[in-house]
């Protein structure tokens, strides 16, 4: 018996494909639809772009609890790479010193001590950015 003509026709739901490598009982079969107002969609959108990920794989990961692991941010990468080279540049002195090179003959053994003291204070700088990379403020 055809639905009454006053009721709404329902359109067919697509099936899933089923991707390559990913056991039948895994294929996402079912749609949540949640409304949002506008000020929270773009919120939501730059919170997945900044996560490198699309708005419907944002919030799957967020509400199952998964830790988002975005990408490394490239001021953090450029601020690892100063500290790589100023450590370097350190070890560098710290190293012709100990080989007596004419360059450094005016060394004193309290100029190798605050060149100690800089890298060691280098490692503790370098040491945060890392964590800063691992942990970032404001997420968990």
């Amino acid at each position: 018996m055809p639905p009454p003509s006053n009721a709404p026709a329902k359109r067919p739901v697509p099936q899933p494909k089923q991707a390559a490598g990913r056991p039948a009982h895994e294929v996402r079969r079912h749609c949540l639809r949640v409304l949002v107002n506008d000020q929270e969609k773009a919120t939501l959108r730059l919170q997945a772009s900044t996560a490198k990920r699309s708005v419907g794989r944002y919030l799957r990961e967020v509400g199952l609890g998964y830790k988002l692991h975005s990408a490394v941010d490239l001021d953090a990468v450029r601020e690892l790479a100063r500290i790589n080279g100023d450590l370097g540049r350190l070890g560098g002195l710290l190293k012709l010193w100990l080989a007596a090179d004419a360059r450094t003959a005016r060394f004193t053994p309290a100029t190798v001590q605050v060149l100690l003291e800089r890298i060691t204070a280098q490692q503790d700088e370098l040491g945060k950015v890392m964590q800063e990379v691992v942990r970032p403020r404001g997420r968990t």
